[in-house]
């Protein structure tokens, strides 16, 4: 009895070193959460405002979530909804990255001062949907990103949005159509639905691996956003922003050596559109600091240096 006893007493012990340095590292990172948590949602309590967000660790699937399912206008941002259509009929032999098309006077997006296309030639330039794709992506250019939709067709990219189950995210109009958005037809999504659509992709749930990596590339290449005015420049970040007045917005990929995270942040009834966009810097900071952290300390928060 005396023997069964101590054997007992062994089993235990050996079980409790296993589970309280992960319950101890469950108990700290917990903590650490909802520091992070709640300095989150206190940029969103002091903007004049309103903002939602959806924050995703691709590492262990835990969200942190504001206004999740509340549907927010996209502005520029819709524009990844119209890659992810883009890299799929690529993918299904619908078309080529590398199609030509040619540029003309007849399609420039009227009323927009910052698109650059309708300040080059009438069918002077010839360039790939690959390269439309990059002026609208870096650049933001409307003319390109409308040349994009009547390739694509409309239909389809709402279609294929439905097929990933984002019910509430479309692609109401095309770019600077003022009269359709007077109409209320206005470029919709919702924190969860395309913090969903970044992580299908970045997990290859919506496409296949070569077009997932293109998909990638081309939304990690730099451009003007709040997400790159945060954080440090070696730190490699997919997104795509968007503004309107009375509209900030940005979503994308962040990625941090073994705990790369999603991060979508929507704006709306801004007093200020700068408040706005700091707003969006903060949060950013804030979640960079807090994976970027957690992924290099131990269990118990221990940084050892490499230098």
């Amino acid at each position: 009895m005396h023997l069964r006893a101590s054997l007992y007493a062994l089993v235990l012990a050996v079980a409790l070193a296993w589970v309280l340095p992960a319950h101890a590292q469950e108990t700290l990172q917990s903590a650490l959460r909802a520091r992070l948590e709640a300095d989150v949602n206190r940029v969103g309590d002091q903007l004049s405002g309103v903002l939602g967000f959806a924050i995703k660790d691709l590492a262990t699937g835990e969200t942190i979530l504001r206004l999740p399912d509340t549907v927010f206008p996209q502005a520029s941002s819709i524009k990844l909804t119209i890659l992810l259509e883009l890299m799929h009929q690529a993918q299904e032999g619908k078309l080529s990255l590398d199609e030509k098309h040619t540029v003309r006077r007849s399609e420039m997006t009227v009323a927009d001062d910052e698109a650059i296309l309708n300040k080059l030639g009438d069918g002077t330039v010839t360039m790939t949907l690959r390269d439309l794709a990059v002026f609208m992506l870096v650049l933001s250019d409307n003319s390109a990103t409308n040349i994009l939709i009547d390739r694509l067709g409309r239909e389809n990219i709402n279609a294929g949005l439905a097929r990933l189950g984002l019910k509430e995210t479309k692609l109401r109009r095309r770019m600077i159509d003022l009269d359709a958005a007077r109409h209320g037809n206005e470029n919709v999504s919702t924190p969860r639905e395309m913090m969903l659509l970044l992580e299908k992709v970045r997990t290859g749930q919506a496409l296949d691996a070569v077009h997932t990596e293109e998909f990638l590339r081309l939304l990690r290449l730099p451009k003007d956003s709040a997400f790159h005015k945060a954080l440090p420049s070696s730190v490699p970040i997919a997104d795509k922003p968007g503004a309107l007045e009375g509209v900030r917005c940005d979503s994308g990929i962040i990625e941090v050596p073994n705990r790369s995270f999603v991060l979508c942040v929507m704006t709306t009834y801004l007093a200020h559109d700068e408040d706005g966009a700091r707003a969006i810097e903060e949060v950013a900071k804030l979640a960079y600091a807090y994976f970027d952290r957690v992924s290099r300390a131990s269990a118990y928060g221990r940084v050892i240096s490499t230098k």
